[in-house]
């Protein structure tokens, strides 16, 4: 059926395209401004999975450096329309992005999801992903809101 499915890093021609699919796929309307700074920025990636001419999937992350470290990939999110799911399409788009992160001289590559997102973990797993037995604690911080020393 997705005989005419394929990947590719998004640049700012897929933009129209990006809004079209809009919250269908992303999380709230595109804001020009902020996908263009995005797609501009070298250091954070966008992986479109086209059907046709149409967006059904994505995976965006950002690779960093450290001074004492090779550099990562932090896989942000990983999204298939509801049409497409269960069709192994987050399982390839996910290893396409970690095969693209090699030519960017990352030597590795991590996601974080809710231990009770079996969908995610389960395609995390299927590309190749190993999960971390020891759980991991998240603090947020709302720098939007006074926050007293």
């Amino acid at each position: 059926m997705l005989d005419q499915l394929y990947f590719k890093v998004a640049t700012i021609s897929d933009l129209p395209a990006m809004q079209n699919v809009g919250t269908q796929l992303f999380d709230l309307p595109i804001k020009i401004n902020r996908a263009k700074e995005f797609l501009n920025d070298p250091r954070h990636h966008l992986i479109l999975a086209y059907y046709k001419k149409e967006i059904i999937a994505m995976a965006s992350a950002f690779h960093y450096i450290h001074p004492d470290k090779n550099p990562s990939l932090f896989i942000n999110e990983v999204g298939v329309i509801e049409t497409y799911q269960n069709m192994g399409i987050g399982r390839k788009i996910t290893a396409y992005l970690c095969e693209y992160a090699k030519q960017l001289d990352c030597h590795e590559a991590w996601v974080a999801t809710e231990h009770s997102n079996v969908a995610a973990r389960k395609t995390y797993y299927a590309a190749g992903g190993i999960e971390d037995k020891d759980p991991i604690v998240v603090f947020n911080f709302d720098l939007d809101k006074n926050q007293s020393s």
